[in-house]
């Protein structure tokens, strides 16, 4: 069902973009840069977090990580990452497949700097063995996404 609202997503909005599935599984950074022959930091990995009762995601460059700092001081409290469950309830994708793509209801999306050092990212597309390959930009762009800093 997650790929195929990602699927679906896709095929609304960006026709033109086509989802990659391998054989074995890209669910980790490690596994999805060996699968697509990148190199980690190019991964788009989504972080579903919580900050107060608001759910967010944040995409951010595969070797990223967030910044207790900057996160706060961007959106005013400490973000908590969401648990497995939480996780499939809100995006409908599984831990290791979660995109901004296909959501079943708007989420705010965040994009990362640390993504706009590549002219090309690679996020999943809401299962453990699929990806698109998306322009830095248009990745913002399709999901409504705006710009943050919040990683080291």
């Amino acid at each position: 069902m997650s790929l195929e609202s990602v699927r679906a997503f896709l095929s609304a909005h960006a026709p033109d973009i086509e989802i990659i599935e391998t054989a074995e599984s890209s669910s980790t950074v490690a596994l999805a840069a060996e699968a697509h022959g990148v190199e980690p930091a190019q991964i788009a990995k989504t972080i579903c977090l919580r900050v107060g009762e608001q759910m967010m995601l944040v995409v951010a460059g595969g070797t990223a990580r967030l910044d207790n700092r900057k996160f706060k001081d961007t959106f005013g409290a400490k973000g908590r990452m969401l648990g497995a469950e939480e996780v499939v309830a809100i995006t409908s994708h599984p831990v290791g497949g979660v995109c901004p793509f296909g959501l079943p209801s708007p989420l705010p999306i965040y994009c990362d700097i640390s993504l706009k050092r590549f002219d090309e990212v690679v996020p999943a597309a809401g299962s453990t063995n699929s990806a698109v390959r998306i322009e830095t930009g248009r990745l913002a762009e399709l999901t409504g996404a705006s710009w943050v800093d919040v990683c080291q």
